[in-house]
């Protein structure tokens, strides 16, 4: 993958640089000390974008920085599976360089995907798709966004007139348009809880543009797209969708590797989200789980039976060491996680450092709150929290006379 563009020649350029390459991307950016690297601040309140701050000089640049990004950019077509123009009007992608770069893809037989800023489309004449917003395909076409019966009958007519294969448009909560010459459909959006939707169009024509380079058709290509449109607004800032995230879309019932199971908070959350836009009911578990024993299994496919989602939290090495010992854990944190990742009934597992899971179930405020042995709700860490926003607590019975405590004592015994 290769990212052209325009940049500054300063230490944001250097770190973008840096960061492209540590992600298997190869950056093909023409610097201008005239020019600072454009940098963004995004200012969040909890979980909910506030306000951006943008550092940036726009305007055209000169001639030689257009003809130099040509050089780069045509040299590198031989190598490409698809093109995307992402227009953010900045002073990159003028009609020259639109055109030049349309026409040598199209000529390799290359797909051209254009993210749209500019109203005058004439500039992505001959892509194969453009992908506009509501906002930007009623600027373009100059009707209401509000009516999308008459935006769609006139991207029809776009289609023909800047010859493209299709049009791609966004339409919000409504999903995306397929808009051809004679007609279009619309892939109806999936119902999410939208925490971020910054990315959401960079993830569209991602998606779709992986789609046509590996040889879907467009209807195949924007349904996947529509789906990790989905899945990016149930995160928070501009992040990718993982290959993992769309696998469980597409096949809620294909299991996980392990490893893909073992997660951190954020992306707990945002599994979560997943799960709860797909009308599914999430339960909660933790516990050391030190030396997995039948006692606990019995626990998991209880607590898993109660919904249709299981999260396991477990206690770090050093939460288990404040509360069992100095001698505990017998079995490390990553292996302790990894383990019970390979089971069938568990769906995430996240590892807390507290004494208590606590944060954690105020984070993924789950439907069922489930512990295994002789508690009673009043002494359940969290019910009150789950009971006060609808959830349940219930108490699952244990294998009698199975304990990691007995475990050890045993293997001392025997040792």
């Amino acid at each position: 993958m290769v990212l052209a563009g325009f940049s500054g020649d300063d230490d944001n350029e250097r770190s973008l640089a840096e960061h492209l390459r540590s992600n298997g991307i190869e950056p093909a950016l023409v610097a201008n000390r005239a020019f600072p690297t454009i940098t963004k601040l995004r200012i969040l309140g909890g979980r909910q974008q506030m306000l951006r701050l943008d550092s940036e000089r726009l305007g055209e640049r000169p001639d030689d920085d257009y003809n130099r990004l040509l050089d780069l950019v045509l040299a590198q077509l031989p190598t490409c599976d698809a093109v995307v123009l992402s227009d953010y009007a900045k002073g990159v992608l003028t009609a020259k360089v639109c055109q030049r770069v349309i026409e040598a893809a199209r000529a390799a037989q290359i797909p051209v995907l254009v993210d749209p800023k500019s109203s005058d489309f004439s500039r992505y004449r001959g892509a194969t798709t453009i992908c506009p917003n509501l906002g930007e395909l009623a600027a373009a076409t100059r009707e209401d966004s509000r009516d999308t019966t008459r935006l769609l009958e006139a991207g029809k007519r776009m289609v023909t007139d800047f010859a493209l294969e299709f049009l791609t448009a966004t339409l919000s909560e409504k999903g995306i348009a397929l808009v051809r010459a004679d007609g279009y459909q619309i892939e109806p959006a999936v119902a999410r809880q939208v925490f971020d939707v910054s990315g959401a169009g960079d993830t569209v024509i991602a998606v779709l543009a992986l789609g046509l380079a590996s040889g879907f058709e467009p209807e195949t290509a924007i349904q996947l797209a529509n789906i990790a449109a989905g899945i990016v607004v149930g995160k928070v800032g501009t992040v990718p969708v993982e290959k993992h995230e769309l696998l469980a879309a597409l096949a809620p019932d294909l299991a996980l590797h392990a490893e893909e199971k073992v997660i951190a908070l954020d992306e707990l959350t945002s599994r979560v989200a997943m799960w709860r836009a797909n009308r599914e009911r999430v339960s909660f578990t933790n516990g050391c789980f030190d030396l997995l024993h039948v006692g606990h299994i019995t626990v998991l496919e209880q607590a898993r039976r109660t919904g249709d989602r299981l999260i396991v939290a477990i206690n770090s090495d050093a939460s288990v060491s404040r509360l069992k010992g100095p001698t505990r854990p017998i079995v490390g944190q990553r292996e302790r996680a990894r383990v019970l990742a390979a089971l069938a009934c568990v769906d995430a597992v996240v590892v807390f450092d507290e004494e208590t899971p606590m944060n954690l179930i105020r984070a993924t405020r789950p439907d069922v709150l489930v512990k295994g042995g002789d508690y009673n709700i009043d002494t359940v860490v969290g019910a009150e929290e789950v009971q006060s926003w609808g959830g349940v607590v219930r108490i699952v019975p244990t294998v009698e006379g199975h304990s990691t405590t007995r475990l050890i004592e045993r293997g001392a015994r025997r040792g």
